[in-house]
């Protein structure tokens, strides 16, 4: 063949490279249809997982049963104590109730569900204390550990003693002899540690990570073993609950806003727990019949119908059955630290959504490599930033937002999917030409001012020299970050949503047929805590997931659902979960 007939490569242009990552990030791409009816199949499967984790012990979507069967509603009062043990540092809080104006509550009062939230959400007064953790207390032996953790305690209680008497707690007769018939102050443990919890006040630890390794702990109850060194010092101190950081969240908002049924967290990870019926529990009944206790309800279960459930959401649809998964998801699965595991949580968490841009940015600088001219992002190069594994951070995603956004009002319309349009290769070029130029009219030359803001952030951030950065670079980069953001706010609204199918508050509005309990009037107020980075910072996630609950279960039950931030579940909530043990008789 002659030199001069040899065929010049057919390569993907750059419109058609994006073209093909904006389907993909589309929920609807994956189901052939549009993205309501993907966020409905969505949550259906998410039901069904619900109905399977309740079933049986050992589901991918654990749904644990916490044992606390109610929540407050604002009206209680006293002092509690909470001890957070997670990582480098544990913290020792002291939480005051103070109640609200309008009532007061006994601990006989067992409120089992206070499903709406009211004006009356109760006040609280907070000191907490950290202790840092060393390396030695980490990997010795494990009643040194707990030993610490009481002293701990005890170390706070001398700097901050109890302002108002905590509520009287009946001691047995050792515990009597131990603190000499004065009364114990009743403390929640948060315990962010893998154990196998069988009542509110005992859980047996499956295993230590974070850096943990204490001998002699693994298969023992932490809350004895935190109680044991409460006693073996004198110190007058009870450990009454176990509790999850996102139960925290779900009692917390309760307290404060006068109701909840639903504690999520859209952070760093993500979990949520809700209020759950009892008789939708059947694994709770099993579980019973084989520990010899009959079909009879336990202590702590009698005084109600409802208990809290810690779903363990994170993990729905591990198998990646429904989920709308890129290539770049794959890639993001395969190489983390939990291969096929926590599925859904790698779609919508802040670990994971810069690293998920970070490999989209990658293959657009991989898509003509080494080619200047031909590029579709910063010239063709790559920074260390970009090139290393977590090297992006998702607070990174953020302050694109927040720069994209600057000097348009703040109006939550800005960001919607009409100003996310698959960029315009052509459109971008000329009007970066136009900027060099200086030949730009009005309208362009305000959107030049947003992109040189992103593109600012851009060469800060990754590392980049400022003439390896144009605007359309940064128009691009802005558009794989708000992409990537907005699918995983509008998965979490699945989550929402879920638990308003499954608790009977709402039905699908695509399904006239689906049921709605008629228990819950129709004018009631849902109340939804939430913790976390994302829906605390990132701009305008709470929009795009209350857009999913909408195409969901629809605007009239979409409007009644109160979000609001749970102020510090694995403090202020751990406490309140020592209030709620009380309150069920557990000493």
């Amino acid at each position: 063949m002659s030199p001069s007939l040899v065929p010049e490569p057919v390569l993907p242009s750059p419109q058609s490279i994006l073209d093909d990552i904006h389907a993909r990030f589309q929920l609807g791409y994956y189901y052939h249809s549009s993205d309501q009816i993907a966020l409905t199949s969505l949550t259906q499967v998410f039901v069904k997982e619900f109905a399977q984790g309740l079933e049986k012990y050992g589901e991918d979507m654990a749904m644990v049963p916490t044992y606390v069967t109610g929540v407050p509603d604002g009206s209680e009062t006293g002092t509690f104590l909470s001890l957070d043990l997670g990582g480098t540092n544990l913290r020792v809080c002291q939480v005051t109730l103070l109640g609200n104006k309008s009532s007061t509550s006994s601990l006989n009062d067992i409120h089992t569900l206070s499903p709406s939230p009211s004006n009356r959400g109760g006040e609280f007064e907070l000191r907490q204390q950290k202790y840092k953790v060393s390396e030695t207390l980490k990997g010795g032996e494990a009643s040194v550990l707990f030993d610490y953790l009481a002293d701990s305690v005890d170390a706070f209680l001398t700097m901050h003693p109890p302002e108002s008497p905590s509520p009287e707690m009946h001691l047995s007769a050792s515990e009597t002899e131990i603190g000499h018939g004065s009364a114990a102050i009743p403390l929640g443990l948060t315990f962010s540690f893998p154990v196998s919890q069988t009542s509110l006040d005992s859980g047996e630890i499956l295993t230590w990570t974070k850096g943990f390794s204490a001998k002699n702990a693994i298969g023992k109850d932490v809350v004895r073993l935190l109680q044991d060194a409460f006693d073996r010092k004198h110190i007058h101190v009870k450990c009454v609950a176990l509790v999850n950081d996102t139960v925290g969240a779900l009692l917390s908002r309760a307290y404060t806003s006068g109701g909840c049924i639903l504690g999520a967290i859209f952070g760093t990870g993500t979990n949520g727990a809700y209020v759950e019926k009892i008789s939708r529990i059947p694994k709770l009944q099993e579980q019973r019949q084989a520990q010899g206790k009959g079909a009879s309800r336990g202590k702590q279960e009698e005084e109600g119908e409802y208990m809290v459930v810690n779903t363990e959401w994170g993990a729905f649809n591990n198998s990646r059955t429904h989920l709308p998964t890129t290539p770049y998801d794959a890639t993001l699965d395969r190489t983390s630290i939990n291969p096929r595991f926590q599925a859904f949580e790698k779609f919508i968490s802040g670990m994971y959504l810069g690293e998920l841009t970070r490999i989209v940015l990658v293959s657009l600088i991989d898509a003509f490599p080494y080619s200047s001219s031909n590029a579709v992002l910063f010239k063709g190069k790559v920074t260390p930033t970009l090139n290393t594994q977590w090297g992006l951070d998702t607070s990174v995603l953020s302050e694109i937002e927040v720069a994209w956004a600057e000097g348009v009002g703040g109006r939550a319309e800005v960001v919607l999917e009409h100003d996310n349009p698959v960029p315009n290769w052509e459109s971008l070029t000329a009007l970066q030409a136009s900027h060099i130029s200086s030949d730009a009219n009005t309208q362009d030359k305000r959107l030049l001012t947003r992109l040189e803001r992103v593109r600012q952030v851009v060469v800060s951030k990754l590392g980049y020299e400022d003439g390896d950065v144009g605007l359309r670079d940064a128009a691009i980069l802005r558009w794989a970050s708000h992409l990537i953001a907005r699918r995983a706010a509008l998965l979490s609204g699945v989550a929402v949503a879920a638990v308003l199918v499954q608790t009977g508050r709402a039905g699908y509005i695509a399904d006239s047929h689906s049921h709605i309990n008629n228990e819950y009037p129709k004018d009631e107020k849902i109340g939804v805590g939430v913790d976390g980075s994302l829906i605390q910072f990132y701009p305008h996630f709470e929009t795009h997931m209350r857009s999913s609950l909408r195409t969901v279960v629809g605007r009239e039950v979409e409007e009644r659902v109160v979000i609001g931030l749970a102020k510090d579940g694995s403090g202020v909530g751990a406490a309140l979960c020592a209030l709620q043990a009380l309150k069920q008789g557990v000493v």
